[in-house]
């Protein structure tokens, strides 16, 4: 349920036919423009990465007649390409096709390059897959893992500081390998299915986004890791009836709300092998969470972040790697929940470290002294910072996104590293929509991305902090175009009232052909969770198949409820605890009320629909309010909230153990009997994160009270319903024929 889906990745097939293959009407929009062809697919310019230095970029390029691309550093003033990695050098002995690689990095000399190739999905992402390191002096290629390594069983590569040697994790087991000579030292020898060494379980991964988990001491000699033991996590059975002549059972260690969590500590073991070092982690190891862990400016102490198992209050740890002894120098505190810090880097050697915290009502930044004794803001105003970009330590500037005056838009700033004078602008003025930044280390330059409703992403790469544009990279002019043909209607942001003093921010697309004088049905599209905004001012917020829609003759429009990470500070956000499906359906509701008195609104023709955290709400707003809401589609929901997992629902939630009926309230399923439109649900039936266990439950609650709805299960597709031959298309065709039934379409 975190994982918020937006619908452009929904439109993005793996088979697009040719554009000649289109129907001859530009303006029109049908499913198969938009599922079976790369008519709204855009331009990206190619990923980058930054040279230490900040002076050049590394990028790919493909000379004419080469079977694969050239690794290249680009000089950002100039444009000027240097070849690094000929495609020719990454060819296999034997083979005679080059490697493809997914990842790459240098070994801090500059002197080896590391490959991730032929990657394989764990859960959400391809994090499995072969390494393979180039000598760039005398152009050897070699594959890591040894002449028996199993392909696609290595995970989180890295070189030592001292390049050479390379760490990585093997079906649950941490190893050290030579570079010179291949040879490989077991650091651990327990890894197992339950004992998890450098990696993370499934729940760790969904809700902390961490997998690698692992990290070298700058000095090379130790490496501290993470480990799990999962022993007592209880499997979920997904239910395999299709693949094979008989069913069979698929195991995920799933710890459900109030249920037993894996075991957590932190240990150092030597990069040479021999006995782990464990750090003293306070409380139950299975109800505290260890969500970041990292070097402590040296080599000598270990930070990491403590969690208690309700999540209210977050403690960070330095841990002496001699002897394990760890002492507590700062605590974050709410009377919700805290959320990790994912940049708390470390500044003036060691002496202090970047906090971002909501202790004053806003999400601003912090330093912290190293013995916590000393906390200054950094970013201070009634504003909050959407994330950190770049820690200048060296120039002493923080980069972050913000949009003080704006919740639906984001833009570039920066504050002194000293607390001295005025947050600064660095975003254009004239620009108003989405920017985002690949910053150059030291900041001078940047690939800059911007994007809004009206305008397909632009990719500039600027000087900073004048914004100067030195070229453009990517200016999706055909996309432009191609938008510029479509009958479209209006795309507006509004704020509305959802009563009780709360105003939504919502984003409202217009049908096509708009008649004022005429009332049109809405499709409100809903999402309402702590993990996801939709009303913002992006061009991923412009969905085409909405847009379809719209053409025929649907108004749609997506608004934010409280508990959603709008920039609206702390008591938007958390003002949900042990409410999400309460206040966040009252909202929403309350606000379609209020869009029904709209002169060219027709209240009597509401639809809803969402996917995952979506999906719940929708059943929330069908069976809470039955009398604003005619029809509604449920993709992916959770029925009932004490199904899902216990970091996510209890963060939010608390324990079922401790509030029974917070958690009965708050789930859909409780209010089932209410049902009085006409729902369709689709679900995934081999959905490892919101499992298709809810819905059944879901189904014996509408059965039992009478209530008749349509289904249609998925067999075997995870939470994003993509996997199989047309899937996607086959949901969107469902979908949209569910809408053209029950909620008929077109002004009145």
């Amino acid at each position: 349920m975190p994982t918020f889906r937006r619908l452009l990745l929904a439109v993005l097939v793996l088979a697009p036919l040719p554009l000649a293959a289109q129907e001859p009407d530009s303006s029109v929009i049908t499913l198969d423009r938009v599922f079976n062809s790369p008519f709204f697919s855009g331009q990206f310019a190619p990923p980058t990465r930054w040279t230490p230095d900040g002076q050049a970029y590394f990028s790919s390029d493909r000379r004419p007649g080469t079977k694969g691309p050239d690794l290249v550093r680009v000089n950002p003033e100039t444009g000027e390409k240097t070849v690094l990695v000929r495609s020719e050098q990454l060819i296999p002995a034997g083979d005679t096709l080059p490697l493809r690689a997914a990842s790459f990095r240098f070994s801090d000399d500059g002197r080896t390059l590391l490959l991730f190739t032929n990657t394989a999905r764990v859960w959400r992402v391809n994090s499995r897959g072969d390494y393979w390191v180039l000598d760039l002096d005398s152009g050897a290629l070699r594959q890591l893992g040894g002449p028996a390594a199993k392909p696609q069983t290595l995970m989180f590569a890295k070189f030592s500081p001292t390049a050479d040697r390379v760490a990585y994790v093997r079906e649950n087991n941490l190893y050290v390998e030579r570079v010179s000579d291949g040879a490989i030292t077991a650091l651990t020898k327990d890894g197992s299915r339950t004992v998890i060494n450098g990696t993370f379980d499934w729940v760790y991964e969904e809700e902390f986004g961490i997998r690698d988990g692992f990290r070298w001491s700058p000095d090379g000699r130790s490496i501290a890791y993470w480990q799990l033991d999962a022993s007592g996590v209880r499997d979920f059975l997904l239910l395999n009836a299709t693949d094979s002549l008989y069913s069979f059972t698929v195991p995920v260690q799933y710890p459900k709300a109030g249920a037993t969590n894996s075991a957590v500590r932190i240990g150092v073991v030597s990069a040479a092998g021999g006995p782990t070092r464990w750090v003293q982690v306070p409380g139950d190891p299975r109800n505290v969470y260890v969500a970041r862990m990292e070097w402590a400016a040296g080599s000598e102490e270990i930070a990491f972040q403590h969690l208690n198992r309700l999540q209210n209050t977050l403690t960070v740890f330095l841990a002496d790697r001699k002897t394990g002894r760890s002492r507590p120098v700062f605590v974050d505190r709410d009377s919700a929940w805290v959320d990790v810090v994912d940049d708390w880097d470390w500044l003036d050697g060691g002496a202090r470290f970047v906090w971002i915290s909501e202790r004053d009502g806003w999400r601003h930044a912090y330093t912290v002294s190293r013995d916590g004794r000393t906390v200054q803001l950094l970013t201070p105003g009634e504003f909050d910072i959407a994330d950190v970009v770049q820690v200048d330590a060296k120039g002493g500037w923080l980069y972050y996104s913000a949009s003080p005056e704006n919740p639906t838009q984001r833009y570039l700033y920066r504050a002194r590293l000293d607390g001295s004078g005025a947050m600064e602008r660095l975003s254009p003025m004239g620009q108003f929509g989405t920017h985002s930044y690949n910053l150059a280390p030291g900041g001078r330059f940047a690939i800059h991305s911007f994007s809004s409703v009206s305008s397909p992403p632009v990719t500039e790469l600027v000087r900073l902090p004048g914004h100067d544009v030195v070229r453009t990279l990517v200016d999706n002019a055909a996309l432009r175009h191609r938008m510029g043909l479509l009958r479209r209607g209006p795309v507006r942001f509004t704020r509305v009232d959802a009563g009780n003093g709360v105003w939504l921010d919502g984003l409202v697309m217009y049908p096509a052909d708009f008649d004022s004088t005429k009332k049109y049905p809405v499709l409100f599209m809903v999402y309402g969770e702590p993990a996801g905004q939709t009303a913002t001012d992006s061009w991923g917020a412009l969905d085409p198949w909405h847009l379809m829609l719209t053409q025929m003759g649907y108004a749609v429009i997506t608004l934010d409820n409280r508990g959603t990470p709008s920039l609206r500070g702390r008591d938007w956000r958390k003002s949900v605890y042990r409410k999400i499906g309460v206040y966040a359906s009252e909202d929403q509701a309350g606000a379609a009320r209020a869009i029904g008195r709209w002169s060219w609104v027709d209240s009597t023709r509401f639809g809803i629909w969402g996917w995952s955290g979506g999906g719940s709400m929708t059943l929330n707003l069908m069976f809470r309010f039955p009398d604003v809401y005619r029809t509604g589609m449920a993709v992916a929901p959770v029925p009932d909230v004490h199904l899902y997992d216990t970091i996510y629902q209890e963060r939010y939630m608390g324990l079922p153990q401790q509030n029974e009926e917070d958690y009965r309230q708050s789930s859909p399923l409780t209010f089932a009997d209410r049902l009085r439109g006409n729902l369709l649900v689709v679900h995934g039936t081999g959905d490892d994160n919101v499992h298709y266990q809810g819905t059944e439950r879901l189904i014996n609650a509408l059965v039992a009270a009478n209530k008749q709805f349509k289904l249609l299960a998925y067999p075997n597709r995870t939470h994003g319903i993509f996997e199989g031959e047309g899937t996607t298309l086959h949901l969107f065709t469902a979908l949209t024929n569910h809408l053209l039934k029950y909620l008929p379409a077109g002004g009145r």
